[in-house]
């Protein structure tokens, strides 16, 4: 049985804030830390005489985790629902932990052969569990835990920390790099960037096992017996709903795989410097850190469906247009705004999207719903968009692709958020176990 919680939260502690959204910055430092040292990877645990062959099974690795997100989703998501937030993010945030530690500790396979390549799978499926979980239990704890006026803004953190987190292991591979040099860092340097991501996970389990319980008194016995209950619940009275998170999740997932994508379009498409390539995430990052909280903002002040709404719609508008202009003027000026364009008006409808649907859901089924459709969406156009996308253009001819493909996905996605119910001032705290 949860604990009592309280009708109304008047406020919600910073540190607090820190610990639960430090399982989404996790998620993105480990993923630039290992876009960034890929080739190292792979040479390390799949080594080849063609470095091609190498970088390939790293990325495969990589893409391993994916498999797992949608299985994370609907245990512990529903595991959150029916024993509580708490419990559901201390589970995560150790699982993320063992993963990273089993990729930065692993010996190389020219020590332990083939045993070095099985622990690098298992520690990445165990982090795909972890991740798919992640973010259903700490963004319901988040508009739970948060004043009512305010839950925009406090849930935005969720995108706005993955947008510091890229930041923040940019500048660290960078300054490690010109420490240790080249060749330190493709030898064993990249190690140390996962051994730094570990070093705040203690900080995480030691504040998030102090947090309130948010789940509260309303849920019935018989709904939470089980994890396949709470499943049959969501699915039977919210199938419509959860189908039209999908597509508004999926056109969110889509601009930002465009975006990281966007240092390749920049060097094999439109062939700038590898050096101006390279410095295409900066855009991308700074555009990730601020505007989910003006996105945040503006939910509070203006509602969630305008700012799911009009941003998606913009980026409708603007795709073809923005990518003919590259073509036309290829220059790092005009890569970088328009990477730094998309990405703000992405942010600015992500950060709508994460407080809108937990708020539209039961709080009984609240977490597993948010956690499936996050889930899913991730593995299926997270994993895909970067490939298709560069496949369109190789297939086609046509440098245009990413833009028609953006655009195609923003119309569904704006069609999608029309459809949705407006959640700002609804009460999250009552007992929402027959509602739906």
């Amino acid at each position: 049985m949860h604990s009592p919680v309280s009708a109304a939260p008047t406020r919600l502690d910073r540190k607090a804030v820190g610990a639960v959204v430090l399982g989404n910055a996790l998620e993105f430092y480990d993923f630039t830390i290992y876009a960034f040292f890929a080739q190292s990877i792979g040479a390390t645990f799949f080594p080849s005489d063609s470095p091609t062959d190498s970088l390939l099974a790293s990325l495969a690795l990589f893409g391993i985790g994916y498999v797992m997100r949608p299985v994370g989703g609907v245990l512990i998501g529903a595991f959150a629902d029916r024993a509580g937030r708490k419990p559901a993010m201390l589970i995560t945030i150790a699982l993320m932990a063992i993963g990273m530690l089993m990729l930065a500790a692993c010996p190389g396979t020219a020590t332990i052969g083939g045993w070095a390549q099985v622990i690098v799978i298992v520690g990445r499926l165990i982090q795909g569990l972890a991740l798919g979980g992640e973010v259903g239990p700490s963004t319901a704890f988040l508009i739970e835990a948060a004043p009512a006026r305010h839950r925009g803004f406090v849930t935005s953190w969720q995108i706005a920390s993955q947008g510091c987190a890229a930041l923040f292991a940019g500048l660290f591979a960078t300054v490690l790099t010109v420490i240790l040099g080249d060749t330190a860092m493709a030898d064993w340097g990249w190690r140390l960037m996962f051994g730094l991501g570990l070093l705040v996970v203690p900080v995480g389990l030691v504040i998030r096992s102090h947090l309130p319980e948010t789940a509260g008194e309303g849920h019935d016995p018989a709904v939470a017996a089980s994890t396949g209950a709470v499943l049959g619940r969501l699915l039977r009275r919210h199938g419509r709903m959860l189908g039209l998170t999908f597509l508004v999740i999926a056109a969110s997932t889509v601009s930002n795989a465009v975006g990281t994508n966007m240092p390749v379009y920049a060097g094999a498409t439109l062939g700038l410097s590898e050096m101006a390539a390279n410095a295409v995430p900066i855009a991308l990052g700074l555009a990730s850190v601020i505007f989910p909280l003006l996105g945040g903002w503006l939910a509070d002040r203006f509602g969630r469906k305008p700012v799911m709404v009009w941003p998606r719609a913009l980026i409708l508008v603007l795709a073809v247009p923005a990518f003919l202009w590259m073509l036309r003027e290829p220059s790092a000026f005009s890569v970088y705004a328009v990477t730094f364009l998309l990405s703000a008006l992405s942010s600015i409808n992500a950060a709508a999207i994460i407080v809108a649907i937990p708020e539209a859901l039961p709080r009984a089924v609240r977490s597993a719903g948010l956690s499936i459709v996050y889930a899913l969406s991730v593995s299926i156009f997270g994993g895909s968009t970067n490939y298709v996308v560069n496949w369109l253009i190789a297939a086609t001819g046509d440098r245009m692709a990413p833009a028609y493909y953006l655009a195609a996905f923003s119309l569904v996605g704006t069609a999608a958020a029309l459809l949705l119910p407006e959640t700002r001032g609804r009460d999250i705290h009552v007992d929402t176990a027959t509602r739906g």
